[in-house]
């Protein structure tokens, strides 16, 4: 049994096909920088409404527009998406026995390059539009007071009930694919691979070696002499440069969200709060030597500055005394210390204390 699971989760002598936790991996690496770059936005345009706004407003499309920069690049430069390429990863042409042997440096074949495009950056950006969607119909649905008198009220109203079960169904024509891939019944983890042409292979030792020989091959290249050429060699170095930059930025970003996904994870947050928590103050202490301040009455309910039953107990969040409200109010503004302590402290920090019974 135990060499059969160890089958299921590494590849077999002379084998180049990642194993399950590759692939969901590399998956998982796209999915978690989508909302952690929208985090980053919302934050900057909450700040400063004026000059990020639109970034909120267009996150969609702007997010789509750079993630079709770095896969294009990624695809035509190494054969592989960049969490493929993250991950030691290649895209290999189905049923082309010479491709097989071509290395990741050579990039995609065009048809496949841009069905890789359409499958990785088109349809997630589709998805996403979908989902919001379908979100402002139901809460349209659920707050709107008028009958569905329209053909196109009944309509959506039915797309809102079917849309659950062909959510379910595309994500178990996924489950399914991957249990096949576990199981070795198939060479594809996911159907839109299939539907590309592709698979997943892993990074020879050649491939390697081709990708970090062909930026100097790329420097030694002669300049363009036509105008024509020129202009094109600019736009490549200006899209390569900004594809170039996003991965950079990307590959630091991915050990930071790894990161922050191992401190906010549940396992860790007990150490979190044992790291980070603050140690417990001491008790205030009674100055009774200074003239100025009261003794504490003996009688909990009784007002330690006019030494009647407190009325409207309010409590002095600096030492935790409590007092009555208007007693506590006028010291507190013309002495700004605690009647009991004298620490330092300021109207701001009473506090209105309100009884069961109230």
């Amino acid at each position: 049994m135990a060499e059969y699971g160890a089958h299921i989760t590494t590849a077999s002598v002379g084998d180049d096909q990642p194993s399950i936790f590759e692939v969901v991996a590399q998956d998982s690496l796209m999915t978690a920088v989508r909302p952690a770059l929208q985090h980053v936005v919302k934050v900057l345009a909450e700040s400063n409404p004026a000059h990020w706004g639109f970034l909120w407003r267009w996150f969609d499309e702007i997010f789509t527009l750079l993630d079709l920069l770095l896969q294009q690049h990624y695809l035509s430069k190494a054969s592989a998406s960049f969490s493929e390429n993250f991950y030691g990863l290649k895209r290999v042409v189905m049923g082309d026995s010479h491709r097989s042997q071509t290395l990741a440096s050579a990039g995609l074949p065009t048809k496949h390059l841009w069905k890789s495009v359409m499958f990785l950056v088109l349809l997630p950006y589709l998805k996403v539009k979908l989902e919001k969607l379908v979100s402002s119909l139901r809460e349209e649905d659920e707050y709107s007071i008028h009958p569905p008198s329209s053909h196109w009220k009944r309509f959506y109203r039915a797309f809102l009930a079917a849309y659950p079960f062909v959510n379910m169904a595309w994500e178990g024509w996924f489950l399914v694919q991957q249990l096949q891939y576990i199981l070795g019944k198939s060479q594809h983890h996911s159907p839109l691979l299939r539907l590309a042409g592709v698979r997943l292979s892993r990074l020879t030792v050649q491939d390697m070696q081709a990708l970090e020989q062909r930026p100097r091959a790329n420097m030694m290249q002669q300049p363009a002499r036509s105008i024509s050429e020129k202009i094109k060699s600019a736009l490549k170095k200006t899209v390569g440069g900004v594809a170039l930059s996003l991965s950079t930025g990307l590959s630091v970003g991915v050990f930071f969200l790894q990161f922050l996904d191992w401190w906010y994870s549940m396992e860790n947050q007990e150490t979190i709060k044992s790291l980070t928590a603050l140690p417990t103050p001491p008790p205030p202490v009674h100055l009774d030597y200074n003239s100025d301040s009261p003794l504490l009455p003996k009688m909990k309910t009784v007002c330690p500055l006019c030494r009647k039953t407190r009325v409207n107990d309010t409590v002095l969040a600096t030492s935790g005394y409590v007092f009555c409200y208007r007693c506590v109010f006028n010291y507190v503004r013309s002495h700004q210390a605690c009647p009991i302590t004298g620490y330092p402290t300021e109207v701001q920090h009473l506090i209105k204390l309100y009884s069961p019974e109230n």
